[in-house]
Parts: C-alpha cells; structure tokens; sequence
C-alpha cells in the first residue's frame, strides 16, 4: 500500500474529526503550546501537514509556518481553512522534499515519521530536517512506543483500543519491523467501516541513533506534550532534538 493511495479523497473528508479524537482540545492545545515555545520568534516546517490539524492554531498563535505534503487531497482540505499565503505547502515527501527558507522548528507529529517504511528513509527525514534547521534549531517528534510486551509467542496482533463504534488493532511483522494499523468503525447495522496503514516501528533508541546520524543532539523526551516524565509504562513520547549551534 502505497502513501499516496492511503491518503486519498476519502481519507482527507473523514481525517478531521472537529473537538473530538485528536483534536480534542486536550489533545490539540498543549500540542500547540509546546510547539510555540520551541518555535520562540522564528519559523516552523511541518513535515506531513495533511489537514493542518497543528498547523492552522499554530499559525493563529503568530508562528509562521511552512508545510511538506505528499497527498494533494489531505491539501485540498487544508485550503478548506486557510490559503496559500497564511500556509505555504511544498508538495512532496518528507525524506527529500526542500522547502525555502530556514527554521527555528521542524516537527512530525501523530506517530507520522512510521509512514516512511525502511529504516534508510527515516534516517533521510531526520537529515531532511537538519538541513531546514538552523543553528540551534529543533526537531520534535511524536512518536508511539511499540508494544511488542503485549504479543505472547505465537501472536502478531494486539488491540490497542475498543470503545462503542470503534476498534483499533496493530498486526505485526517483528521480522521487518513492521506493524499495520487496522482502523474499524461500525454502528448498530452489521457493516463496518475499515482503514489501514502500514508504518515502520522505532523504538527510542533506534530514534536516538538516527539523531545522532544527522547531526543532532537529545534535548529532551517527555511521555506526552504537556512534560509527563518518560518511563518504561510510557506509551508514546515526544522527543525533542537540537542541532548545535554555531
């Protein structure tokens, strides 16, 4: 399954789920928040921006912010909020695409790095956005942890999550470091509504060595958005690295 065939028209109509989900205002607003602090007085690049889920309060808060795309229907929607000017979209991949400028801030968000399916893509997106940062900039992203403690022998698939209308399972291929996210969502008929993506896991250190490869340095990792510290338990982080400065 390919990227651009997952994020099609109907994908970019049912992503926003307005004060609910992911953009629950408990969700979205210490998402923003942090954002802006690291962002300080300079620019940010979104790597993957889709709908501007992020971007759009983020540019209400002052910050000027730029996009890389690669679905022009996750676009189309984004212009449903804002035009060109206020969010300026480079259309492409996030490994390889070149957006002007330089940034005080890069950031990947909602676990997006997994998308890029080989361990030598992800290691070009971290590459790809030293070479938008500068001096001292930082690159931040969220990231889930995966949860191969919950498969016994012989399993490859866990739920992660189940509530009225909606069940969300990973199946996993430990051998490629490979999980897809089966997305199912019914009602009181017999029907159901199912969504897919493939994504490459990466565990913290793995992550850390792709930094490290790029040219960053570790600043910090947090549990969630609003600081809570990391443990073993944690099952997402937000890690924050830095290009050193000059």
């Amino acid at each position: 399954m390919w990227q651009e065939k997952i994020w099609d028209a109907d994908a970019a109509q049912r992503y926003d789920t307005p004060g609910s989900g992911m953009f629950a205002p408990e969700v979205l607003g210490p998402t923003v928040d942090r954002l802006a602090r690291l962002a300080g007085d300079g620019a940010a690049l979104e790597f993957a921006i889709g709908t501007g889920r992020v971007a759009v309060p983020l540019a209400e808060r002052g910050v000027p912010v730029t996009g890389i795309e690669l679905s022009s229907p996750m676009v189309e929607q984004l212009r449903t909020k804002v035009d060109e000017a206020t969010i300026p979209v480079i259309m492409g991949d996030m490994a390889t695409t070149v957006a002007p400028g330089k940034y005080t801030l890069v950031y990947l968000v909602y676990n997006t790095i997994s998308n890029l399916l080989t361990q030598e893509e992800q290691v070009q997106c971290f590459r790809n956005a030293a070479r938008h940062l500068a001096p001292g900039g930082r690159f931040v992203i969220e990231l889930w942890v995966p949860e191969l403690r919950e498969l016994p022998p012989g399993r490859t698939a866990t739920v992660w999550q189940s509530e009225p209308g909606y069940i969300g399972l990973d199946t996993y291929d430990v051998l490629r470091q490979h999980v897809v996210s089966h997305h199912f969502r019914f009602d009181e008929t017999q029907r159901a509504r199912l969504f897919r993506s493939p994504h490459r896991y990466v565990w913290p250190a793995e992550l850390d060595l792709m930094a490290q490869l790029a040219g960053f340095e570790p600043e910090a990792r947090h549990a969630d958005w609003s600081g809570t510290e990391f443990t073993a338990e944690s099952r997402s982080h937000v890690s924050v690295y830095r290009i050193p400065p000059a």
